[in-house]
């Protein structure tokens, strides 16, 4: 038997879950972790020559930043953008058939090492900044693997019909919740240092965008979730324990 009280709170951890879930899944698949907005004549600079060295699978951290500060760019985890004129050539007006072009950071780029001076590769290695790009690269995914499994297990408890795996299933939500916290600090800080190192030009503005957004949400719904599930299964575990040494006395 469970109290309607536990029952309750089952049902509001699962939809946190639910919700965390689909929060954290949109922010990785999306590319609006940091938007940059500069002014729009800044685009119809660019030529094509830097355009293709933007989208090539050889540019360096400093050619495809300057990129993005000048063509209203947008980073996320696994791919870069610029906003360019469709039509380069000097006869077509800057200000109409503006389009977005991308390129996916491959599994090499995400691991490679950055240097104290971006793209200068004499310069040495900067330690703090390779290591925060891997980790806000790979916490996010270990955050949703836990949440993931956590739903397994759950739905093994409900077959089983038992309360007490959802201790096992709120631990695993706390720690997902540390990973994407994780992975949000990991990225603000490697922001912040890139700036040190390439500063954005005064006309240029940036900001952390919505895919940012839903993962910083998600990390407080996943602890709610977390605190939910332990409480129910342990409160509930502590009166069953009562109520059976009662009916023994």
């Amino acid at each position: 038997m469970m109290d309607n009280r536990f029952a309750t709170a089952l049902v509001i951890a699962c939809v946190l879950c639910l919700i965390s879930t689909i929060y954290m899944a949109a922010s990785i698949g999306t590319d609006f972790w940091y938007e940059y907005h500069s002014p729009v004549g800044n685009a119809s600079e660019l030529g094509r020559s830097i355009l293709e060295e933007f989208v090539s699978m050889d540019a360096d951290e400093k050619t495809y930043t300057d990129a993005l500060f000048r063509c209203n760019g947008t980073v996320g985890l696994w791919r870069r953008c610029i906003t360019v004129p469709k039509n380069s050539h000097w006869y077509s007006p800057p200000e109409t058939d503006m389009v977005r072009s991308c390129i996916s950071f491959s599994l090499s780029d995400q691991f490679a090492e950055k240097y104290m001076e971006p793209g200068n590769h004499n310069s040495g290695s900067d330690l703090n900044r390779t290591y925060l790009w891997r980790l806000q690269f790979l916490l996010p995914f270990v955050s949703l693997g836990l949440m993931c499994f956590g739903a397994l297990i759950g739905l093994c408890a409900c077959a089983c019909r038992s309360l007490y795996p959802a201790i096992a299933i709120g631990v695993l939500h706390f720690l997902a919740g540390l990973c994407t916290l994780g992975s949000v600090s990991c990225y603000v800080a490697g922001i912040e240092l890139l700036h040190k190192k390439l500063h954005p030009p005064d006309d240029v503005q940036g900001e952390f965008g919505w895919s940012f957004c839903l993962a910083c949400v998600s990390a407080p719904l996943q602890f709610m979730a977390a605190a939910l599930f332990i409480w129910a299964a342990r409160t509930n575990r502590k009166e069953f324990t009562l109520l059976k040494a009662y009916r023994v006395a």
